[in-house]
């Protein structure tokens, strides 16, 4: 008997998900466990694996927000019969366009005719235009943007020459050649409208959330003269690891949340809760927005097993081929805009929710520096960490980034 494919629940708090893409054909054989569609969700976009083996018999939802449990497609023996054909049939439809008064057919019809026959004149079958606007899906416009891709000089292959993410992503790959000319210049005055993803709803959701917490901020400047050489020391004898500061960072964060349980912490209605390890997040800059993928129990970890996994799940939020389970059960977070590329000094991170605490690096910079009588011209790196008040007293916070500045000046201490 057919099994229906259903949208699943991937998270506390998910009622819907959107369906980007299948991986699968109808007619296509499918092995359980195997990669069956993406679907996106509040927090990522990941690849879905199929529950049963079987060919895939009916795609009920191309693509489209789809309610937790709603039916997308069916899998089954080959040529076997689908339950509820006409329902199944009357979904495709709703989700091809939407529902049209009966009353007023016969007019619609006679104008999509007309339509038709003009567009006929013009334009080949598998035009992907309409009115003069392009049809695409919402992830072939997100990745046209990303790559610079002018959709109109991308040829679609969807229902009815529908851009889908694979045109755009097979003209990028063509390079320069299929590279549209740079569009024309917004008029004066023009605004340009770019609609709300579900990661950028959850961004915005999730810093009102962080905006009604009590905070409060506490800033420490540490020499980074022994952690860089620990990195330098680190890249000659171990150059495939490739360490970075953000690795000893997370070391050295998680050793000092161990010793200060306080700030490993979380604030419920009815506790505090305090966890036995600390999983660190890291926040990730994406094209799709900011990510922050945890490495779990970090105090546990080795530099070269911190530098992997952070080089993994950076990697992958990048790709946009994070799973939800990387983004899940974070104690603490790391904010770091003092690379190169960015070279801030000093700045103030937004908590992250339901966590108690979020720390923000600066860039290393040389200074000069009062020592013992003398001026000295040191690598200095600031700090600056809010806390949640409702957690973390004051002396507890400060006593915590005492220790992350010594383990920092001392990373023997902590390694």
């Amino acid at each position: 008997m057919a099994s229906e494919v259903k949208v699943p629940r991937l998270g506390q708090g998910m009622e819907s998900g959107t369906v980007v893409r299948w991986l699968k054909a109808e007619g296509d054989e499918i092995a359980k466990g195997e990669p069956l569609y993406e679907l996106d969700t509040e927090k990522v976009t990941q690849e879905v694996e199929a529950e049963a083996d079987g060919v895939l018999l009916r795609i009920v939802v191309q693509e489209g927000e789809q309610p937790v449990g709603a039916t997308i497609a069916w899998i089954g023996e080959a040529g076997e019969e689908v339950p509820e054909a006409a329902a199944v049939a009357a979904a495709e439809t709703s989700a091809e366009k939407p529902a049209e008064a009966p009353a007023r057919e016969p007019e619609r019809e006679r104008g999509r005719d007309a339509a038709a026959a003009a567009a006929a004149a013009q334009e080949s079958p598998a035009d992907s235009r309409t009115n003069g606007r392009i049809k695409a899906s919402p992830l072939a416009r997100r990745i046209a943007r990303e790559r610079g891709l002018d959709l109109a000089a991308v040829s679609g292959t969807g229902p009815e020459g529908r851009i889908v993410a694979e045109d755009v992503e097979r003209a990028a790959a063509q390079g320069p050649s299929v590279t549209a000319p740079a569009p024309a210049p917004i008029a004066a005055g023009e605004v340009e409208r770019i609609p709300l993803t579900n990661v950028r709803r959850t961004i915005a959701r999730r810093l009102t959330e962080a905006w009604t917490v009590p905070v409060f901020q506490l800033t420490v400047s540490a020499d980074m003269t022994r952690a860089n050489e620990v990195v330098r020391r680190h890249r000659e004898t171990n150059p495939d690891a490739r360490l970075t500061v953000t690795d000893v960072l997370t070391k050295v964060c998680a050793r000092a949340l161990i010793r200060h349980p306080a700030v490993n912490a979380q604030y419920t209605d009815e506790a505090i809760l305090r966890f036995p390890t600390a999983n660190v997040g890291i926040a990730a800059a994406t094209p799709s927005g900011l990510f922050v993928p945890v490495i779990r129990s970090a105090e546990l970890l080795s530099l070269d097993q911190i530098a992997a996994a952070r080089t993994d799940l950076v990697g992958r939020a990048r790709e946009g081929k994070l799973r939800t389970e990387d983004l899940q059960d974070g104690t603490f977070t790391i904010s770091n805009l003092g690379m190169p590329q960015y070279g801030i000094e000093q700045f103030v991170a937004v908590l992250n929710p339901p966590q108690a605490a979020i720390v923000a690096v600066g860039a290393t910079e040389e200074r000069v520096v009062a020592r013992e009588g003398e001026l000295d011209i040191l690598p200095m790196v600031t700090l600056t960490a809010t806390f949640d008040h409702r957690t973390v007293d004051g002396a507890d916070a400060a006593e915590f980034l005492a220790t992350v500045k010594r383990f920092l000046e001392e990373p023997g201490l902590a390694l």
